[in-house]
């Protein structure tokens, strides 16, 4: 048996219990991992609200299929299935559990091995546990969407929280020159992460500006299409985390029309991209940005925190 936050039905918070439940068996492929450290993600907060509609296609119409939230976990293994290959009992690992079936805020969890790496060797558990979905969204969205290179302007629109944060020092590691959007409260934190300069969007506006960037990573879409594109460079290139039907089909008219690439971003979790993350953060490139830390029956008070948006950093459960 095991401890484990569950979620039985969409709703607030407060519909969540803290409960005893089976112990998971790992299949062929996959680990059991006993958890240490796990974070909690925007993605967490949509699944128990069950909001945007359309997750429901995904995640269950009428009640959640994923019962136990979390994507992001950091801790030892306990057992390994007969097929697995690159983990062995007692080897400290981290992952993203997002195309797992989730299952983080529980003691323990039964993960693909293509979902896992090696934990950082500098790193706590708790460090660990908030970089997997965030870093790996800011990865894929500047990497591989954005096709970043040195000397680049890019800007950072959302740059505070996990995955706005991670994107400064992602986008610094490749060496480009990162303007960070943010509000006043958070202007020093980013320039704490390596922004070279940092807007305050409750006094500036930067689609208003004369500035052009190269590649414009958009971590929260609060301008429309057309205001980004006249602040995006000819052949630059503007990345978006939230997707919308409208915007992905405008996105995709400017694109054929100006030459301006508009990209929605659907990240995915692997292995390799947890094992870049994982050497960045060795070299130092890569700083975990924590918050606050909670416990397992606390985690009602941290999702209803990421709800409401007031999380600068990440929001950690420890076990």
């Amino acid at each position: 048996m095991m401890k484990a936050i569950i979620n039985e039905q969409y709703g607030l918070p407060d519909i969540l219990a803290l409960k005893e439940v089976d112990r998971p068996e790992p299949k062929p492929h996959e680990v059991l991992v006993k958890v240490l450290a796990a974070s909690v993600n925007k993605a967490d907060w949509h699944l128990l609200r069950g909001e945007p509609f359309p997750i429901r296609l995904m995640a269950g119409l009428h009640k959640p299929k994923y019962q136990i939230l979390g994507a992001d976990v950091a801790g030892v293994v306990e057992r390994v299935g007969q097929a697995v290959s690159q983990f062995k009992r007692g080897d400290e690992v981290f992952g993203d559990l997002s195309g797992n079936g989730f299952g983080g805020f529980a003691e323990y969890v039964a993960a693909d091995e293509k979902y896992l790496a090696k934990k950082p060797s500098n790193l706590t558990y708790e460090e660990t546990a908030a970089l997997p979905l965030a870093a790996i969204t800011a990865l894929q969205g500047l990497r591989n969407k954005g096709k970043i290179k040195a000397g680049q302007e890019v800007l950072i629109n959302g740059a505070s929280g996990g995955v706005g944060g991670y994107a400064i020092q992602i986008a610094k590691s490749f060496g480009a020159k990162v303007t960070a959007v943010c509000s006043t409260g958070k202007v020093e934190n980013a320039l704490t992460q390596g922004a070279d300069q940092v807007i305050d969007y409750t006094v500036q506006d930067f689609t208003k500006d004369d500035k052009q960037y190269d590649l414009i990573f958009d971590v929260v879409a609060n301008h429309s299409l057309r205001a980004i594109s006249r602040v995006l460079c000819r052949k630059g290139t503007y990345v978006s985390c939230a997707f919308s039907m409208g915007a992905m089909f405008l996105g995709l008219w400017k694109s054929m029309t100006e030459g301006k690439k508009m990209i929605t971003l659907l990240a995915s979790a692997n292995a390799a991209d947890l094992q870049c993350i994982g050497k960045l953060a060795e070299e130092g490139k890569l700083t975990p940005i924590i918050e606050r830390t909670f416990t397992l029956d606390d985690v009602p008070e941290a999702l209803q925190i990421m709800g409401n948006g007031r999380a600068a950093g990440k929001l950690i459960i420890t076990l």
